[in-house]
């Protein structure tokens, strides 16, 4: 819990143990167990046959929800669940109360298919700044986690994405064309070109620590809501990264940013892969 007077860092600096021991809970009590176990009943659809959601997104969250909060008293939860049943509260992203941002299962998809390409991300921000993120892959049972300032680790380890390897194509994950508009297809034609192997991307969060770790050179996405990219964006920083919108600048958290935009190992593959998206000035 928050003392009198303390900051935010002073907060991270006693509790981002907590945090972590919050986010193995949730998926040890309520994600995994339901991992290729889940019944027809435990899986619905929302916008469509491709945005699913199952009893593990709604009750992890549920849980995070309830312990993230009691953690930080005045702070506030924006998670998928919660926001596509009251569309409104995603403004709290907006105000100037420290926001946990959650996305209980990111890869739902991958969830519901038994595939183990699936996290949590838990992020906590304030005024439109991420200033720590914990990505936890539990079936692969990796943990990821960023401070603002203090770098990523994976595991411990501290993570450094580096320049890709000169010479090669550049390997960039897409926003999924079950997710993408005829429109948001088109700004991303610039990537196939040559000198670049795009591919649908799975997990969000899962393509991020891959950038973050040098495996994957860059993303490009066509969508900004918050679940999906405020954890991982702060960790590729953290590891040396760098992200710009098709206009040129960072990406927001609070929105209306110019889409597409792309999230690099390091600023001047950022800058190509930017240069190569639709409208890009």
């Amino acid at each position: 819990m928050i003392e009198d007077n303390e900051t935010i860092d002073e907060f991270l600096a006693r509790h981002a143990a907590d945090v972590e021991e919050a986010v193995r809970k949730a998926a040890a009590a309520e994600i995994m167990p339901r991992f290729r176990q889940l019944a027809d009943h435990e899986v619905d659809q929302k916008a469509g046959p491709h945005d699913l959601v199952t009893d593990a997104d709604r009750l992890a969250e549920k849980y995070l929800t309830e312990v993230l909060g009691a953690l930080l008293p005045g702070s506030v939860v924006v998670g998928e669940e919660a926001v596509d049943a009251d569309p409104a509260s995603y403004e709290a992203l907006q105000g100037d109360a420290p926001v946990w941002i959650v996305d209980p299962v990111d890869g739902t998809r991958q969830f519901v298919h038994g595939d183990p390409g699936f996290c949590t991300l838990v992020a906590l921000a304030q005024k439109g700044v991420v200033l720590a993120s914990w990505i936890y892959a539990p079936a692969r049972d990796q943990l990821a986690t960023a401070i603002r300032g203090k770098g990523a680790h994976l595991d411990g380890v501290p993570l450094r994405s580096g320049a890709p390897d000169p010479g090669r194509d550049l390997r960039v994950a897409t926003s999924h064309p079950d997710y993408t508009t005829d429109e948001q297809k088109r700004d991303l034609l610039g990537l196939w070109t040559d000198g670049i192997e795009p591919r649908p991307c799975g997990s969000a969060g899962l393509e991020y620590l891959a950038v973050a770790r040098g495996e994957l050179d860059a993303t490009a996405f066509s969508w900004e809501l918050a679940w999906d990219h405020a954890a991982g964006i702060l960790l590729v920083e953290e590891a040396g990264g760098a992200h710009l919108t098709r206009a040129g600048e960072p990406f927001r958290i609070t929105g209306g940013n110019a889409l597409p935009f792309t999230t690099a190992r390091d600023a001047a593959t950022a800058r190509r892969v930017r240069a190569l998206l639709s409208g890009a000035a």
